[in-house]
């Protein structure tokens, strides 16, 4: 009888069961700026936190504590899973500007960003069943040209602001109003791939 073939680790490996991956959010551009890494989720389990900022709270902060929270109501739903929940942030100065959920709160925050530079927090955190946390920020500077009545109008025709931290989303026409930008693109957007891949490798998750 021929001698047994040595055990190759790498199929050893490929063979093991892979721990499913949970996205804490509802938001579809987050799993389209997963899908261009390599990750789609195996779940999707928004959390259902109060959003509200504390007294006193400042932007960064705030995007640190939801992202945490937001993972940590995943986990307790989906104890087998690694969780990967997000939050993004708009500041001006130690203002946090709301998510516009109407007309007017979106025109109050443009006419607020019109022509000055604003910071955007997006915060993630992992958590992995055995419980560890893992936690990545990424700021990012954005400066808006000056906009005219007419910009502003248009852009609240549109419904682009809806939902969106600061009244706008820069994937959508609101680029257009983007004088510069320093920092990660992504994370304006909703979600800093670099500190994702991360954070998805340190808790073992594999990419395509």
């Amino acid at each position: 009888m021929p001698p047994a073939a040595p055990l190759d680790p790498k199929q050893d490996h490929a063979d093991a069961p892979r721990t499913p991956l949970v996205l804490a959010s509802a938001s579809p551009r987050r799993r389209d700026l997963l899908a261009r890494i390599g990750v789609v989720p195996d779940a999707v389990a928004p959390a259902d936190i109060d959003e509200t900022p504390q007294r006193s709270e400042r932007p960064r902060a705030h995007a640190v504590r939801l992202a945490a929270e937001k993972a940590r109501a995943a986990a307790a739903l989906r104890p087998d899973a690694v969780i990967l929940a997000g939050d993004t942030v708009v500041g001006l100065g130690a203002r946090i500007l709301p998510k516009a959920e109407d007309e007017a709160t979106a025109r109050q925050c443009l006419t607020l960003l019109s022509g000055r530079r604003h910071r955007v927090f997006s915060a993630i955190a992992v958590i992995t069943p055995d419980g560890h946390l893992r936690e990545a920020l990424s700021e990012t500077v954005v400066r808006f040209k000056r906009l005219t009545p007419a910009e502003i109008d248009a852009y609240i025709a549109s419904g682009e602001w809806h939902g969106k931290a600061g009244g706008y989303a820069i994937q959508g026409s609101a680029e257009g109003f983007c004088a510069w930008l320093a920092g990660s693109h992504s994370g304006v957007v909703g979600l800093p791939l670099y500190e994702a891949r991360r954070l998805l490798l340190a808790a073992g998750v594999r990419l395509a």
